[in-house]
């Protein structure tokens, strides 16, 4: 897909300048996590408030945005800034307490079973997330079950096949994410935080258009690379290409 009149507004943003600059800030997930973190939280913000804008003529004052897989909490003051009244869910007790920050509305529980109300949220939000459950599309249907109609749906994840598919072990998890993980243990003397077939699985973007696609309960509005610049954006069109270019996919679908 390329821009469509929810991503309107994002496609303004997308740049390739912002697409350099996140870049760099990504290199320090694990050395600088509140760097990588805070870069991520206003560029997530201002990704779902631009959709939401795109598609209601509404800002974010006054919704419910539910993060699944939320962590440590990083994204809360950029939402709550914005007027949204935001609420994470995650499953790790570690994830949730990992940076010190307070975790006061948050809730423990699985992405693929939500402990929420059924069209109970304005806007579900999962940033990063599907590629680290086994069962991502039952999660993706959990995220559209509880989503008021008319509100949105915005999956994020990261492709198995693109450059940062193998998160940490990459690039090698191109011949394999068991041989990457083992390669990582050798060289580093420890397992890899996101272990394939553990905490790290074999996601791609044919999977998550197929589910978008055919899900009852919601309509597909937009599919893009998140952080690629516009004139990028055709990559979803081309399938197997996708797979290898397009690093990261946007879904944005519109609750029945």
């Amino acid at each position: 897909m390329t821009s469509t009149p929810v991503t309107r507004l994002f496609a303004r943003r997308a740049t390739l300048r912002r697409s350099v600059r996140l870049l760099s800030d990504f290199r320090f997930e694990q050395s600088d996590p509140d760097r990588f973190y805070g870069a991520l939280a206003t560029d997530s913000l201002e990704l779902i408030d631009d959709l939401h804008a795109g598609a209601t003529g509404r800002s974010l004052d006054g919704l419910t945005v539910l993060d699944v897989g939320g962590g440590p909490g990083y994204f809360a003051d950029a939402f709550r800034g914005a007027g949204a009244t935001y609420v994470p869910v995650e499953p790790d007790p570690t994830e949730m307490h990992a940076a010190g920050l307070p975790a006061h509305g948050g809730i423990r529980g699985s992405g693929m079973a939500l402990p929420v109300r059924d069209a109970s949220v304005d806007i579900c939000f999962s940033s990063n997330v599907a590629e680290h459950v086994p069962h991502p599309w039952t999660m993706a249907a959990e995220m559209l079950r509880v989503t008021r109609p008319g509100g949105l749906m915005v999956l994020s994840y990261t492709l198995w096949w693109g450059p940062f598919g193998g998160h940490e072990t990459g690039p090698w998890h191109a011949f394999g994410g068991e041989y990457a993980a083992r390669r990582y243990a050798r060289k580093h003397g420890k397992e890899p935080k996101n272990r394939f077939g553990v905490s790290l699985f074999d996601v791609g973007a044919a999977d998550g258009l197929r589910w978008a696609r055919s899900a009852s309960d919601g309509e597909l509005l937009a599919a893009f690379p998140r952080y690629h610049p516009r004139w990028a954006w055709w990559l979803v069109k081309v399938p197997v290409v996708r797979e290898f270019l397009v690093s990261n996919l946007v879904l944005v679908v519109r609750k029945r």
